[in-house]
This record gives C-alpha cells, structure tokens and sequence, in this order.
C-alpha cells in the first residue's frame, strides 16, 4: 500500500456501498490484488480509487466450468487479470 496520490477516492465504508460488500470482503479484494488501498497520511485509514472500484464492480461473474460444474480456484482467475 503507498501514500493517496491525487485522484478521486473514497473511504472503506463508501466502497464497501459501491460494491456491494461487506467490509471483510473489501480486505480480501485487496489482499488478493484484486484492488489496491492507498493510506491517508498518519491515519490507518484506507481509501479507494473510484476508477479500481468501477473496474472491479464491471468485472464479470466468475462462473462454473461447464464440462465439470465446478468454480475455478481462486489462483486461476486472480492470475488471469
């Protein structure tokens, strides 16, 4: 995580509404790569890209592999982004 650069951002709370998830959920973004938090000076408070937000949220679903019903690991489809 690197200091806010300028741009639009929003707090934790705020994207969690955006994306429709629990905040826990919002961590595990981050932590797999899938987004990127940026600290507010001192504070442990993190903010989020607007733009990293709308690009997450427009991703589409992941979905069963068709010849064998099954979700694909969570390292194959964080790999093919």
């Amino acid at each position: 995580m690197v200091d806010r650069p300028a741009g639009d951002f929003v707090s934790a709370q705020k994207a969690c509404e955006l994306l429709g998830v629990k905040p826990a959920t919002l961590y595990a973004y981050v932590s797999r790569g899938l987004l990127q938090s940026y600290k507010q000076g001192a504070r442990r408070q993190r903010l989020y890209r607007q733009s990293e937000l709308s690009a997450l949220r427009d991703m589409p679903p992941i979905t069963e592999d068709s010849t064998t019903g099954e979700l694909p690991g969570a390292e194959t489809w964080v790999g093919e982004r």
